[in-house]
């Protein structure tokens, strides 16, 4: 922005990126006894391919705009010069084991493990090199199920996570993959045959998440660490006979850990504190409407900051749906509507205070299907 508040100073980008995925998964899965304990043993592996072009040129002049009257569609005049170009292919093998052990009719656990590899390749086209990345992880996973009553169960689970990232330090390494580490409890409960209803309390760290250099612009370095704890709810089911509810709550405190540019402390973008969802459906049971049904939804998304130096936060909505649906026999047809008063509503950024989406306007979607 100008001193003026009003000019916004703009630069263009233009180029494409194209890619594609392979992925192959498959596992087998044995039940057996070992005296009075039931296994349910699982194996598996999967192996994957992604091959991915970029090119693209950044940095290209074009007209600032008034923000408060903007004018667009302004004409600008890329060189033609890719500013970044590479083609990269990374490869993936994953092996996987767990056995759900019955201890008792009221106590399960459960033991598991997978084991990565990964390859990755990355030809920068500008300069004409070549550059490989490989590394491995083993992700244990343990959990534990207790019914005191039949339909009531808790449970306690522990899991680890893998992920490759793109990227390289000042020192031309690679970045190393990401971990994560998930602890979780809860219940579940069956309120009735057809209602069930699942409270979980939560707490996930991501590590090595990547940050700018603050001693060398342009590049990145891992000293992140993210942390959400949180709390789920959610009650799904039948109420009464053609009368069926999902409902559920979540409180989601997200926080920066480690970061070279945020305070430790700050909440994580786009990470509301609250949110809520219901969607509920009659459907006429008897009668010449039997089939004929109609649907309420309610969706509520609290503030959340737009980046995570927690500049300025994206305000809360709250989105009403609706449907109208008939099901006889092979026969299906809907309406459905998307927020029914077209309530203004911002949905997502990308973790800067430069850039933020809007969400769906006021929608009408319709569908007809026949079974045969």
């Amino acid at each position: 922005m100008d001193a003026d508040n009003q000019t916004l100073n703009r630069i263009a980008g233009v180029g494409f990126q194209y890619s594609n995925n392979y992925l192959v998964d498959t596992n087998l899965l044995s039940k057996f006894n070992t005296g009075t304990i039931e296994h349910q043993l699982l194996f598996g592996f999967s192996l994957s391919r992604q091959y991915r072009v970029t090119n693209f040129e950044s940095g290209i002049p074009i007209a600032p705009v008034n923000i408060f009257d903007p004018v667009y569609d302004q004409a600008f005049s890329p060189s033609g010069v890719p500013t970044f170009s590479d083609a990269t292919t990374r490869d993936a093998v994953g092996v996987y084991i767990q056995d759900q052990v019955t201890l008792l009719p009221n106590l399960k656990l459960l033991l598991g493990g997978r084991f990565d590899v990964f390859r990755q390749l990355v030809d920068n086209r500008l300069t004409n090199t070549e550059n490989s990345q490989s590394g491995d992880a083993f992700s244990p996973r343990v959990g534990l199920v207790y019914q005191p009553i039949e339909p009531i169960s808790l449970y306690a689970s522990y899991a680890r996570s893998f992920t490759p990232v793109n990227g390289r330090a000042f020192s031309g390494e690679f970045l190393i993959p990401e971990r994560g580490t998930q602890y979780e409890v809860g219940i579940k409960t069956d309120l009735s045959n057809q209602l069930s209803a699942n409270l979980a309390l939560y707490d996930l760290t991501r590590s090595n998440v990547t940050t700018s250099d603050p001693l060398n612009p342009g590049f990145s370095v891992q000293s992140g660490r993210q942390r959400s704890r949180g709390v789920e709810f959610d009650i799904s089911g039948e109420i009464l006979p053609g009368w069926n509810i999902i409902a559920g709550y979540a409180y989601t405190d997200a926080r920066i850990v480690e970061d070279n540019d945020t305070p430790t402390g700050n909440r994580r973008f786009n990470v509301p504190e609250h949110g809520i969802n219901l969607w509920t459906t009659y459907r006429i049971q008897s009668g010449d409407l039997r089939g004929l049904g109609f649907g309420l939804g309610l969706y509520y998304l609290g503030e959340r900051p737009i980046d995570n130096a927690n500049t300025v936060n994206l305000p809360g909505f709250l989105r009403t749906d609706a449907a109208i649906f008939y099901e006889r026999d092979q026969v299906r047809a809907a309406l459905n509507i998307r927020n029914l008063f077209n309530v203004e509503n911002y949905v997502s950024n990308f973790g800067s205070s430069d850039f933020v989406a809007a969400g769906t306007p006021f929608t009408i979607q319709g569908s007809f299907s026949w079974q045969f």
